[in-house]
């Protein structure tokens, strides 16, 4: 991703805001104008402006967009610090500090699975080594869109859907061109 966005980014919160004084991962807010594009046309839902959809959509862009760029988490403004919990697939949960230390592929795919059957290996890769496998594969970025909502806040319930092209290497894997996708259901609790 390039490092000088160029204008407002419409999906993500926080990135233009106070830029001067948060530590970027790369000196500079990133722009998401590549993946962005993906997005617009690749989605299958376009939401009303406002809607809740529309919000945790746009939330979880915001996290994952400080949490893979910003340094520090007294920098994030889209979590309660002290409250954060990153639970995936029934794991132990993973504190603010504990997920940007590991990076969001690495917190958001480490499993249990014997070694065998772990295609992608979290705990061999540091932050640095999994950004760069990703953004290797995916040049153009790895979209996410919410699908739908089931319940409000408190405890928001939702399926979204995360897709890229495969156009760069990965691990050793040519790439295809193939649209690469999946879809999950999650909670956050605000």
């Amino acid at each position: 991703m390039a490092t000088v966005p160029a204008a407002k980014d419409k999906y993500r919160s926080f990135l233009d805001d106070e830029a001067d004084n948060v530590q970027w991962r790369h000196g500079a807010p990133p722009s998401y104008d590549d993946v962005n594009q993906l997005f617009e046309q690749g989605r299958t839902k376009e939401w009303e402006e406002g809607s809740l959809e529309e919000i945790v959509q746009n939330a979880i862009k915001t996290w994952e967009m400080e949490l893979s760029h910003k340094v520090r988490l007294q920098d994030f403004k889209s979590i309660n610090h002290e409250k954060f919990n990153l639970i995936v697939n029934g794991r132990e949960g993973l504190k603010g500090e504990e997920a940007l230390k590991m990076g969001s592929y690495n917190a958001l795919l480490k499993n249990s699975l014997p070694k065998e059957f772990q295609y992608y290996k979290a705990d061999e890769e540091s932050f640095e080594s999994s950004h760069e496998a990703f953004r290797s594969a995916f040049p153009r970025g790895f979209a996410w869109e919410v699908i739908h909502v089931y319940s409000g806040p408190p405890l928001i319930a939702f399926k979204f859907r995360h897709w890229g092209i495969f156009e760069g290497p990965f691990k050793g894997h040519a790439p295809t061109g193939e649209t690469v996708e999946f879809y999950g259901i999650a909670t956050v609790k605000v």
